[in-house]
Formats: C-alpha cells, sequence, structure tokens
C-alpha cells in the first residue's frame, strides 16, 4: 500500500523542499505521520504543537488581533500559523491545523467538528473547512490525511 505521506514525501525530495507542521487539534499528528516514513529526516524539519493561544503567537507569530477579531478556529488563524511554521522552522513547505475536535468545545457558529486546514509552499497558500462532527478522534484522523493531501496537491502546481 502506497500511503499518501510517502507520496507526499516523494514529492517533496524530487522538489528538494522541506516541510514543517502547526498543529493545534490534531496535536502533532501530521509530523507524526510524516516522519513515520523512512528516510523522512531529508526533508522534515519539525513541527510546533500550539494548542493554546500564546504558543501560537509566541512561536508562530500569529496575531493576537487576528485571534480577537476572527478567533483561534479561523482561516485567518491558520493561514497565520502556516506561515509562521515555514519562518519558524526555516522550511520551503508547511501545514497547520486548527479547529474544535470534540467532543465539546463549540462557539458559536463553530460546532464540534470545525477545523481549518492550510497548506503552503512559498508564498502559496490553499485552506480547506472541514465540517461534521464524526467523533474526536475521526475529526482528527481527517484532519491529518486532509492536510496531507492539501500540500500533495499544492505541490502538483
Amino acid at each position: 500500500m502506497f500511503s499518501i505521506q510517502k507520496r507526499l514525501g516523494k514529492q517533496l525530495m524530487a522538489k528538494g523542499l522541506t516541510v514543517s507542521t502547526a498543529e493545534s487539534c490534531t496535536g502533532g499528528g501530521i509530523a507524526a505521520r510524516l516522519t513515520s516514513v523512512a528516510g523522512s529526516s531529508a526533508y522534515v524539519r519539525g513541527g510546533i504543537v500550539s494548542y493554546q493561544n500564546d504558543v501560537k503567537e509566541e512561536l508562530l507569530g500569529v496575531n493576537p488581533d487576528t485571534i480577537y477579531k476572527y478567533g483561534v478556529v479561523s482561516e485567518q488563524t491558520v493561514i497565520e500559523m502556516v506561515k509562521g511554521a515555514m519562518k519558524s522552522l526555516k522550511t520551503d513547505c508547511a501545514m497547520a491545523t486548527t479547529g474544535i475536535a470534540g467532543p465539546g468545545g463549540e462557539e458559536p457558529g463553530k460546532p464540534v467538528g470545525t477545523i481549518w486546514i492550510a497548506a503552503a509552499w512559498g508564498e502559496k497558500i490553499v485552506t480547506f473547512k472541514q465540517e461534521g462532527d464524526e467523533g474526536r478522534l475521526k475529526n482528527i484522523e481527517k484532519a491529518i490525511k486532509k492536510a496531507i493531501n492539501l500540500l500533495s496537491e499544492l505541490l502538483k502546481s
């Protein structure tokens, strides 16, 4: 079976690119998936699990005003997170997640299962809003797979 993380690894290797992660609700799951591939040290530089807002602000450079205005679970925040990962970890590419995996934590207009995902390659950034609650573990697993697929698709462009 050819996994999505192996496919992404081959793409990164072929282009000579490095990758990092900035994860909130996925708790390091993307980084774990990437580093499960033998030889991934050639392209994975590291990841930041930024579960708390101050970590997002201090390590990833997320503007506190962005969090105040749009919320931590927002497209604006995940974009700042993915940019911050590339800057802090000095990589060509990155993936980021922020969301409400559940079972609690819903906010007005942001039900459980709402997860924002971003992938970036240099100045190119794509985002995706995952919606629908399928339980905490399934929500997280879907977000991990989507993040890896988003970056893989971006690298094809």
